[in-house]
């Protein structure tokens, strides 16, 4: 689902999240859920990155709680994250997976490069343009970078029900009601990082990958999930309660569970000799 702030503070673009930091800085508030529910990546986009890759050293960054970098290391690679959350940081630690914290646009490497940089659901929140030139001057010669996100798209009954719901709950913030639409929906987001690192220069032309999967969700199970989104969880008490009572009544009218169709979208290119 897209992140964006919640509708006091205005109606936004797919393009404007990098700049709402304190969005991305709220998902820390409870990571124990963040982790638990969010949803993890296909295994088969995971291989698929690393066999495009010149070598096993993984730059993860917006690590999170490291669910994207855990994939990895699963995998037999050698991750460090990069992540501007010290809470997230801390989770993500005493799981396994080595964090630093910063902005990714502000990190300083120390000289390493890497053979791959990956993003997991977090590379709005970076400056394209900024976050493409801290990539090309960390990754090796060849190196890939692989940007990819969770798309939604419930059946069209229950994706109509969300919506009206998103309408009536949340009207200033339309791109909400645009949320169940599948890889289209984030469009805006895979364009704003292709011409970020297409002006920067010291790629090859990008690719985009799709992987399609479901999981299954009761309806405790969805909402227990929802507050994780983001601009959710600074919903006034209100609002929320609103949401969260429509989404639920949604999910009972469909019998109290459904399977959510997921695609997982990639951004990908190679880091050519030239910046």
């Amino acid at each position: 689902m897209p992140s964006v702030p919640p509708a006091q503070q205005g109606r936004l673009t797919d393009s404007d999240t990098h700049s709402q930091r304190q969005v991305a800085e709220s998902y820390g508030a409870d990571t124990e859920r963040y982790d638990r529910t969010r949803p993890r990546y296909p295994g088969e986009m995971v291989v698929r990155i690393i066999s495009a890759s010149p070598g096993r050293d993984v730059l993860d960054v917006g690590a999170g709680t490291g669910i994207a970098g855990r994939a990895f290391q699963e995998a037999g690679c050698q991750v460090l994250g990069v992540e501007p959350d010290p809470r997230m940081a801390d989770f993500a630690r005493t799981h396994g997976l080595e964090v630093e914290v910063a902005k990714f646009e502000d990190w300083d490497p120390a000289g390493r490069s890497f053979d791959t940089l990956v993003s997991g659901t977090a590379w709005h929140w970076i400056d394209p343009v900024a976050g493409a030139a801290k990539a090309a001057s960390v990754l090796r010669p060849a190196g890939r970078l692989a940007l990819f996100w969770n798309t939604f798209k419930p059946a069209p009954e229950l994706a109509e029900a969300f919506t009206a719901v998103y309408a009536k709950v949340l009207p200033e913030s339309p791109i909400y009601q645009r949320a169940m639409a599948g890889p289209d929906s984030y469009a805006g987001v895979l364009k704003k990082a292709a011409e970020g690192l297409k002006q920067v220069g010291g790629f090859a032309e990008t690719e985009e990958w799709r992987f399609d999967w479901a999981k299954d969700y009761s309806r405790d199970e969805w909402l227990e999930q929802l507050p994780t989104f983001g601009g959710h969880g600074q919903l006034p008490d209100e609002a929320r309660t609103a949401l969260f009572s429509g989404i639920g009544d949604a999910i009972d009218a469909m019998g109290g569970g459904f399977t959510m169709t997921y695609t997982t979208v990639t951004l990908t290119t190679t880091h050519t000799e030239e910046s």
